[in-house]
């Protein structure tokens, strides 16, 4: 593997990083979002997560889970405000808000790309522009987090589905991000994969924000839900609480979980 050593912009990166720590992980303010078709699909949108919090995103398909998500680490640019650790989503600041966000897809074949599980771990940190050591050490680290340490020479496209989500969600933690964000992270898992899959996302240290349907995950993990429908937030609190709002869920299409 090369060595690629910082070079000024990855300097004022980590510079930018080291004053960011203190603000709060993740801001949005007043979003909206118009696909070019003219379809509006975030209305008024505004969200605080706090550091530490884990964070359950919830509503029936076309809310906008999706669309907000992706306008966190500017893939989509809306008109509002989107600030990570105090750094807003713009342009100029793309490359460090892309660390500080760490956002795994539904499908862990849109993420790993690679021929090896090394490599595709490996793929952020290089770009980061980190010395080899540092590269390797991150790796370590990440596969280490999921469970995976044991894979690092495996080849990527013959893992099983819950694998790939677990080396997915390595790649990302390999940049050291502020808030993790998944999209649909128990969708295609057997039920033993799933279980797995709750019992890494409980033990990581790390502010979550999980967009899913699977209302028994949300009960299990999240101690904080966020309703959308029709682009727009229309309940936040404790997940308990919502979950006893049975006209509430079924406005908008949930279900309370039963076991």
């Amino acid at each position: 593997m090369p060595i690629i050593h910082p070079d000024a912009s990855t300097q004022a990166i980590q510079q930018r990083l080291a004053e960011t720590a203190a603000a709060p992980t993740l801001r949005v303010e007043r979003l909206d979002y118009t696909y070019p078709d003219g379809h509006k699909a975030l209305s008024d949108v505004s969200l605080d997560i706090q550091e530490g919090e884990k964070v359950a995103l919830v509503g029936p398909n076309g809310a906008g889970k999706s669309t907000l998500i992706l306008n966190l680490n500017g893939i989509f640019r809306g008109e509002g405000r989107v600030e990570v650790a105090g750094m807003t989503v713009e342009k100029q600041n793309l490359p460090v808000v892309r660390a500080l966000v760490g956002l795994v897809f539904q499908n862990p074949d849109d993420q790993l790309f690679s021929p090896t599980v090394f490599e595709d771990v490996a793929f952020g940190p290089l770009h980061m522009g980190l010395p080899e050591t540092e590269v390797y050490a991150r790796v370590q680290e990440a596969l280490a987090q999921v469970g995976m340490s044991d894979y690092v020479q495996r080849l990527s496209y013959h893992l099983s589905m819950g694998e790939k989500k677990r080396i997915a969600i390595a790649t990302v933690l390999a940049m050291h991000p502020k808030i993790l964000i998944l999209d649909e992270p128990s969708s295609g898992l057997d039920p033993r994969s799933r279980r797995q899959l709750i019992n890494l996302l409980r033990k990581l240290p790390l502010t979550m924000l999980v967009s899913t349907h699977d209302m028994l995950m949300v009960k299990d993990l999240f101690p904080r839900m966020v309703i959308m429908d029709e682009g727009r937030i229309v309940a936040d609190g404790p997940t308990a609480s919502l979950f006893d709002d049975t006209d509430l869920l079924e406005a908008h299409g949930l279900e309370r979980p039963h076991c």
